[in-house]
């Protein structure tokens, strides 16, 4: 029987140590790690989302801000707003939630977030710098995925990670994080044929289709670790996986739950995203401080001879 990979456990440890850094940090650097969360409308299911990110940020410590636009908000005015926090050197990270209304275009609000500010990673510069081995923000679904397969204490170096699914969400970037963690990878996807044959050759499986009980329990290598992306409310209104998780069980060697498995860690990657940001922003500055310093100081020096 599988062990169940308990994700609300593993983010609550992650969101505890966290809190636990934000007095040196706000003694160090005489402030606190910052979010803002842009919403546009009043679509439920974004509100909850919305609400849960700035609860998280706000119980670990950080200074979060939810910013609330009404729906018919111009495309212009909403990207106008995110220059004006990509210019607050108070302001470390900068999240739009999506979906966005139909009159704006989501890839062009979204490369509208500096770089450095963009904790989501769907930038395409940190796209970018992500396939080409760079410094970037990593997309927080993914880099939480690869939290839940180290936490099992299964090495993922030299292993076989099948990912099912090709988003540029999830699957495209978790198959490059477990690439850099030096897995060999296979990627499929619904119209793979044969998929079985496939699945059956992970030691890590990662599914992120977004089609109910896509994965049987034939298909999972027994002992596998199996990391179940996707979620979906079934005909009953219950909350399901791709993967058939009660027969998985019985063959995998690790599984995570849905839901309770990948969503909790997603939120504590971005709070680790933003601490990254923050970190960055505070290291930067007091790089350039001490540049100026240098400077007015040989200027003084000159001007004193």
């Amino acid at each position: 029987m599988a062990q169940i990979i308990d994700g609300k456990a593993l983010a609550a440890r992650i969101k505890e140590k966290m809190k636990t850094q934000m007095p040196q940090l706000k003694a160090q650097y005489g402030r606190l790690p910052s979010l803002y969360v842009i919403i546009v409308g009043t679509d439920p299911g974004s509100q909850i989302y919305v609400r849960n990110k700035i609860n998280a940020a706000v119980s670990v410590g950080m200074d979060a801000r939810l910013i609330e636009l009404p729906e018919e908000i111009s495309e212009t005015d909403l990207i106008s707003i995110i220059h004006v926090l990509n210019e607050d050197p108070l302001v470390d990270g900068i999240l739009v939630q999506l979906p966005l209304p139909a009159h704006m275009n989501e890839e062009r609000v979204v490369d509208s977030i500096a770089k450095d500010k963009d904790v989501d990673g769907f930038h395409a510069l940190n796209v970018g710098s992500l396939w080409q081995g760079t410094h970037c923000i990593s997309p927080c679904t993914p880099k939480g995925i690869i939290q839940l397969i180290k936490s099992t204490g299964i090495p993922i170096c030299g292993k076989v990670a099948v990912v099912v699914g090709r988003s540029n969400i999830v699957g495209k970037p978790v198959a490059k994080l477990l690439l850099d963690e030096n897995a060999t990878v296979i990627m499929t996807h619904t119209f793979t044929e044969d998929l079985k044959s496939l699945t059956l050759q992970g030691d890590i499986l990662v599914v992120a289709a977004g089609q109910e009980k896509l994965i049987t329990a034939d298909m999972i290598k027994p002992g596998a670790v199996v990391i179940d992306v996707g979620i979906t409310r079934n005909a009953s209104g219950r909350l399901v996986g791709d993967v058939d998780f009660d027969a998985a069980a019985a063959v995998a060697g690790y599984i995570t739950p849905v839901p309770g498995g990948v969503g909790p860690l997603t939120i504590a990657m971005l709070l680790k995203n933003t601490m990254e940001c923050f970190l960055n922003h505070a290291e930067a500055n007091s790089s350039a401080s001490k540049i100026w310093a240098t400077v007015i100081n040989a200027r003084i020096g000159r001007t004193n001879e």
